[in-house]
């Protein structure tokens, strides 16, 4: 079969590889829709370590093609939103993590670009399909919305979720990228008071003023930490969450969060990325200043109450799609887009089972 992504660090392209089969508790998915993520860019550059012969892809809605024997919950045919975490649950590392994101290893459960072919083929294979597959709704949810709850929805609600926002808090959100701006709307959903979001795009403050943000800081206009501590009279926020930007960012976030708030990322940071804790502002060790990071949690169930969300008009994370595609054969043009970040992205998807409206028109 034929599938898109990394054939050497830094060189990306069509590859070709085997027809995956499925195991007893396993799927066999034809996507249908899927979108590039810069997870997906960051190590196709080498950022999680050297790679080859690697599809790419971890974003996806599809149609079950085929199913194991002991595969209880769907057939073929089904339509399914694949969750970009699929964890091993019959693992011990399971067991003993909160968030079901390292089953076997240290993101073990990210399984489409850390140990397996990705969503960019012709087929690609979920395992424990009952456990990790959701059927897509038949009314309420759009297949672009319901994708964004793949990753993108899932992981910025997880920065909110450990970064505990409360009713009232102030909360930063550093990077107002697809996560940032899944953050910001969760953190509105979960009562925060005053939300200040860092970043420059007019298209992604334009959105991230829809799903709640209150205030913005502009990077190129300063200090981030001085502009913020500016802003709430030197106190600094409650809740700092990191959903983009490189090593400096921890930096930024433990000084522009108050003494006894708490510090979340859920930022994918490059292989080479060093990061420093400044230790006066960490108040020299004394300050109970909380430092979280984390992947975002896995299976079925997950994403079955991201969609509740949307079906329940809680959120609608469609906002996040800028650019469309259509054919299999245009996601390489999507994924440089991604790598890209012109001005007016936030999002591209790549629609795999329908042609371009615009050419029919």
């Amino acid at each position: 079969m034929k599938g898109y992504g990394m054939v050497i660090v830094n060189e990306a392209g069509w590859l070709d590889k085997p027809e995956p089969t499925p195991g007893p508790l396993d799927a066999i998915i034809r996507p249908t829709l899927v979108a590039p993520c810069s997870s997906d860019t960051h190590t196709m550059h080498g950022g999680a370590g050297p790679k080859d012969d690697l599809i790419l892809g971890h974003e996806a809605i599809g149609i079950i093609e085929r199913v194991g024997k002991l595969v209880k919950n769907f057939k073929k045919g089904d339509k399914v939103v694949v969750p970009c975490v699929t964890p091993d649950w019959l693992s011990t590392g399971v067991q003993n993590q909160r968030t079901f994101s390292h089953d076997s290893f240290l993101m073990g459960s990210f399984k489409f670009l850390l140990s397996k072919d990705g969503t960019f083929a012709e087929l690609f294979h979920v395992n424990q399909a009952d456990a990790n597959l959701v059927k897509m709704p038949e009314t309420g949810v759009s297949d672009e919305a319901a994708l964004m709850t793949t990753d993108m929805m899932s992981t910025g609600f997880h920065a909110a979720e450990l970064a505990e926002v409360q009713y009232g808090d102030a909360v930063l959100v550093i990077g107002i990228g697809p996560v940032g701006l899944m953050a910001v709307a969760a953190a509105q959903l979960k009562g925060a008071g005053r939300i200040i979001a860092v970043g420059t795009r007019p298209i992604c403050i334009e959105v991230a003023r829809s799903y709640g943000a209150t205030d913005f800081v502009n990077y190129k206009e300063g200090d981030v930490a001085e502009q913020v501590l500016q802003m709430t009279d030197g106190r600094g926020v409650d809740r700092t969450i990191i959903a983009g930007g490189a090593g400096d960012s921890l930096h930024t976030a433990i000084v522009a969060t108050r003494p006894a708030g708490v510090i979340a990322s859920v930022n994918f940071y490059d292989i080479n990325d060093k990061l420093a804790i400044p230790s006066l502002a960490w108040g020299l060790g004394m300050s109970h200043k909380d430092i979280r990071g984390g992947f975002c949690p896995g299976g079925a169930e997950r994403i079955r109450r991201m969609l509740e969300l949307i079906a329940n008009d809680r959120i609608d994370p469609s906002k996040l799609v800028t650019h469309r595609f259509y054919g299999f054969d245009q996601i390489p043009e999507a994924f440089k887009l991604m790598d890209k970040k012109a001005p007016d992205l936030i999002k591209p998807v790549v629609y795999l089972d329908r042609d371009d409206p615009a050419a029919a028109s």
